[in-house]
């Protein structure tokens, strides 16, 4: 029996849920991010901020602060792009969907990498990676939680 008052969640509300999840597996305490990368409706590749492979989290060993960053941790959308990247999974052409607005790095990343819309949730004081997706034409929508 169906419920009528069920509403179905829109694409991104579905989207940005996972990528909330994804967020829980980061091992940098200082920011847990998470990044989905979608295109066509479906997930191609995940990401969350941590250290590279093989090498200590901060959730272990401390943090490696550096001019008030964390610089022991690749940010969650520099691994999800790097996922595709290992397998060769092209991601022009698709959204990237973050818990926090992307830094400078990653957004010069996403440009590259061929992404054409970003849908993030919370804010990050970066004016200048708003800048350089704008001039790329890279959408940047900020994500409002739609009721379900």
């Amino acid at each position: 029996m169906t419920d009528p008052d069920r509403k179905r969640p829109s694409w991104d509300d579905y989207f940005m849920d996972i990528t909330f999840q994804v967020a829980k597996r980061s091992t940098c305490d200082r920011a847990r991010v998470g990044a989905i990368i979608v295109k066509d409706r479906r997930i191609l590749t995940t990401g969350y901020n941590g250290s590279p492979a093989g090498l200590p989290h901060c959730d272990d060993v401390g943090h490696l602060i550096v001019d008030g960053h964390c610089v022991r941790t690749l940010h969650a959308e520099q691994n999800a792009i790097i996922q595709a990247a290992q397998h060769g999974v092209s991601v022009r052409g698709g959204t990237i969907y973050v818990t926090h607005q992307p830094c400078l790095t990653c957004a010069k990343m996403i440009i590259n990498a061929g992404l054409v819309r970003v849908v993030y949730g919370g804010a990050y004081p970066d004016a200048n990676s708003v800048a350089f997706l704008a001039q790329a034409g890279v959408a940047l929508q900020k994500f409002e939680l739609h009721a379900s």
